[in-house]
């Protein structure tokens, strides 16, 4: 009679099965964190990318208004800053570009002129006439003063808007004139006092505003942060 001889697989036990699957629980987990971590890299690498063309746009296609973003302003005087704005919207408007600049911007406690108004008066003094300008002038951030223009403008039949800021704040500014109800594109001042390290810092903080404000609002995300 020939014995049959069978292999016995022996049984790892609970404790061995527990700790192998707690083993693949903690290995998927760590994957999916790395994935996620990875597509937030990815999509703020993205966002950075656009945050960069943005700064480079030029040669706007003709609209309706120029709108001026504030800077600051020492007793009237616009800031070099503001200043850069203010002569490549003026340049814009007298290429035609738009018959109308809004200039916008509130004041600091204690000053005597709103950021509107040093703007308006450096625009009349190099020859933009007073029927050309319009103000927005209570805002203290760049969604406040968005939303403030939008209103005037919207009011006024005006929606389709050259946005002029420095490079790095553009394309959050045009996003925010979007949302706030305008048609806007954006030409940034080719002669912006902020460049080189501070430009490209400038740069990646706007990529991480741009990247928050695309998914919870420019608003909210402007409550959060001033």
């Amino acid at each position: 009679m020939t014995e049959v001889q069978t292999d016995c697989v022996s049984d790892p036990g609970p404790e061995a099965r527990h700790r192998s699957h707690g083993w693949k629980w903690k290995k998927w987990l760590l994957l999916g964190c790395l994935g996620l971590l990875g597509l937030c890299l990815l999509y703020y690498g993205v966002t950075l990318i656009q945050v960069m063309r943005a700064g480079r746009e030029r040669d706007p296609d003709p609209a309706e208004a120029i709108v001026v973003l504030g800077a600051a302003q020492y007793d009237g005087r616009p800031s070099p800053q503001l200043a850069s704005r203010l002569d490549h919207a003026l340049e814009l408007y007298d290429e035609g570009v738009a018959p109308v600049v809004m200039v916008t911007g509130g004041n600091q406690p204690g000053d005597r002129f709103t950021e509107a108004e040093a703007s308006a008066n450096y625009l009349l003094d190099r020859g933009v006439p007073e029927s050309a300008i319009m103000r927005e002038d209570v805002g203290h951030t760049t969604f406040e003063s968005l939303a403030a223009a939008a209103d005037q403008l919207l009011a006024a039949d005006l929606d389709d808007v050259v946005v002029v800021t420095d490079p790095y704040h553009s394309l959050r500014s045009k996003l925010i004139a979007e949302e706030v109800g305008l048609d806007a594109s954006v030409s940034p001042t080719p002669t912006s006092v902020v460049t080189g390290w501070s430009s490209f810092r400038r740069e990646l903080e706007e990529a991480a505003g741009v990247a928050v404000g695309r998914i919870i609002g420019f608003d909210r995300l402007t409550d959060l942060t001033e």
